[in-house]
């Protein structure tokens, strides 16, 4: 699941191949190389050591497969936080709405299934299709204030988060509201193979996305608005439609989440998501995805999107004060956004 491949300029094109007298070297020197400089190795390594180091340090608590499907399961919704906003970072933008949106989408959903008797197959599914719409509304209408409005992404979100927020305060008089018992004990508690059913719908929405990123025209798309706007709409990229869909397409994957959410937690959870943005946006560029666009990939968020996951569930464990695991966490995303900035520089010497 990677991003397209670029031609490489004259100024660094001998960036991939390591310079040597020996016979054969300067190959191997240069699949090394490109292997080394590869985002998803490096966080990949970072995130089996931490999966070792805990093993190590516990590891009948810590890598028993109860643990491990509880720590999954918590990252599944915030993967697909993340995966919405892999596609929008990557077009140079950014989403603060989507911890909003996600509870105004599960109160709709609750909302409606009451009204509908909350017992039957049908409320639910009537549930979960009003949460994923109410979360396409906003963000389509996201992405039409940015792409026609011309306002800043960022000024338009955090608007929106806001209202949104706001919005399900109104709506439940700043309570939480329960989900029906039956979702509850249902889709939030069902295992299909030993797995959640959580997981699995997490899952195929990422193999789902990862691919129309890496290899569908929407992708490509989407790459080229985040690495040169101007270029892609003299190439004919119809670059305003193109927002709207990515930014209605987080939308939906928060709304999803929403209703996700109420059946693993079974609450609304109106003030429970307020940091829910900046965690989906720490796991992303975590993952290797670039904050100035058109750089990224839906394999480095999976990764992301783990690495607090482990930090949180193994500080836990061994009864770390969990504020450790806040300051581990945003080192670990400077630390990204530094190597971001220092790949550039070097990219474009």
């Amino acid at each position: 699941m990677r991003a397209p491949s670029r031609p490489t300029s004259p100024k660094n094109a001998g960036a991939d191949v390591v310079e040597s007298s020996g016979s054969g070297s300067s190959v191997l020197g240069g699949v090394f190389g490109r292997l080394a400089s590869a985002q998803e190795v490096w966080i990949g390594l970072v995130l089996a050591a931490l999966l070792a180091g805990f093993s190590i340090l516990d590891p009948d608590s810590f890598a028993s497969s109860f643990n491990l499907l509880n720590l999954v399961a918590d990252a599944a919704i915030l993967l697909l936080l993340a995966i919405g906003m892999t596609y929008v970072i990557i077009t140079a933008g950014i989403d603060l709405s989507v911890g909003g949106i996600l509870v105004f989408s599960g109160v709709t959903a609750t909302k409606t299934m009451e009204a509908t008797g909350a017992t039957s197959t049908g409320s639910l599914l009537l549930g979960a299709l009003v949460a994923v719409l109410t979360g396409l509304a906003w963000g389509v209408l996201n992405g039409a204030l940015v792409a026609y409005g011309k306002i800043p992404p960022l000024i338009v979100t955090l608007g929106t988060l806001g209202m949104s927020l706001g919005g399900a305060l109104l709506l439940t008089g700043g309570v939480d509201m329960r989900a029906p018992s039956r979702l509850n004990l249902g889709l939030g508690l069902d295992k299909f193979a030993g797995v959640p059913l959580i997981v699995w719908i997490a899952v195929a929405v990422t193999i789902v996305l990862g691919i129309v990123l890496a290899q569908c025209r929407f992708g490509r798309h989407t790459y080229a608005i985040g690495s040169n706007e101007k270029a892609a709409r003299n190439s004919g990229v119809q670059v305003n439609r193109h927002l709207v869909k990515v930014y209605g397409l987080a939308g939906l994957l928060a709304g999803l989440a929403g209703y996700l959410s109420l059946a693993k937690y079974g609450i609304t959870g109106v003030s429970a998501h307020s940091t829910d943005n900046l965690q989906a946006i720490a796991a992303v560029v975590i993952g290797g995805t670039s904050l100035f666009g058109g750089v990224g990939t839906v394999t480095g968020t999976v990764i992301g999107v783990f690495i607090p996951a482990v930090l949180q569930n193994g500080f836990q464990i061994l009864g770390v004060k969990p504020f450790w695991q806040q300051v581990v966490v945003g080192a670990v995303l400077i630390a990204a956004v530094y190597l971001d900035q220092w790949r550039r520089k070097a990219r474009d010497h």
